[in-house]
């Protein structure tokens, strides 16, 4: 087992080392730690507080992204560092895989609904956990701030995306399908086999759209400290997907669903706030 460096133990002497993890460390991404759960084993990665500037004024935006809008979150938590996979799900959630690419259990979980997520996931992993974290969804400004890991371009890796960086689908963005030399995969592809965001975070961008906890809240140009979403029926899910166009796995970009929807596009990944 790696050890945290000093500084870090110093720095959040509540939460590190997390009493749930059964591995931690840092590297040149960061604090990590690990959950296991029965033989599979999903890595996290500590998102400190911080500010960003959320949303979009970009040529590309649409009007839900404007404006960009200074956003604080006052509390840290940890992050999966991918989606979950089907593996991770079936080792927390007894039954059948309701993948629609079933073949590799290390791509991501799909077609799970929000409720499947919320009824049957998310407690039966607070209930492994108990009082030592809570377990949730990210809120969609904890998973922009998280996507965008410091940066202020369209990605993370800058303005354009190639598919070797990202996994989209074969619509055009600023003509980019007349460059690739790689076909485009119409399909998952496993968990970080494609580059990490400066975070260590994992097909932020493409792959598969992931729920947020919250619905999509209306934009201003005040500064907002842990804003969130009304609640409802209609949920936020962010980040593009396999079939979608890359402009659509935009930082930015915001997609809402009606959280009983279940699609081969869909999945999740999950946080924890943790409390030791």
């Amino acid at each position: 087992m790696a050890n945290f460096g000093v500084a870090a133990v110093n720095r959040y002497p509540d939460v590190f080392p997390p009493a749930w993890a059964s591995a931690y460390g840092d590297d040149a991404y960061g604090l990590w730690a690990e959950l296991t759960c029965n033989d599979a084993t999903q890595r996290l990665r500590w998102i400190a507080p911080g500010t960003f500037l959320m949303g979009s004024e970009g040529a590309l935006a649409d009007e839900d992204e404007k404006p960009q809008h200074p956003v604080t979150l006052s509390q840290g938590y940890w992050l999966a560092d991918t989606a979950c996979t089907q593996a991770f799900w079936l080792a927390v959630v007894a039954g059948d895989n309701p993948s629609h690419f079933p073949q590799d259990l290390n791509c991501p979980v799909e077609r799970v609904s929000l409720w499947d997520i919320e009824t049957r996931f998310l407690p039966v992993l607070q209930a492994a956990l108990g009082e030592v974290a809570q377990v949730q969804l990210p809120s969609e400004a904890q998973w922009e701030y998280a996507c965008r890991a410091g940066t202020r371009t369209a990605f993370a890796y800058g303005d354009t995306v190639t598919l070797e960086q990202v996994n989209y689908g074969d619509g055009s963005f600023a003509n980019q399908q007349k460059k690739e030399k790689q076909p485009f995969r119409r399909r998952t592809v496993p968990v970080a086999s494609l580059p990490p965001n400066p975070w260590g975070l994992y097909e932020m961008h493409g792959n598969v759209w992931e729920w947020c906890r919250d619905g999509r809240r209306d934009y201003a140009a005040a500064a907002v400290v842990d804003p969130e979403g009304p609640p409802g029926e209609i949920h936020a899910v962010r980040g593009g997907s396999w079939l979608y166009d890359a402009r659509d796995a935009r930082s930015a970009f915001r997609g809402a669903l009606r959280g009983s929807l279940r699609f081969g596009y869909l999945g999740f990944r999950w946080c924890l706030r943790s409390s030791r």
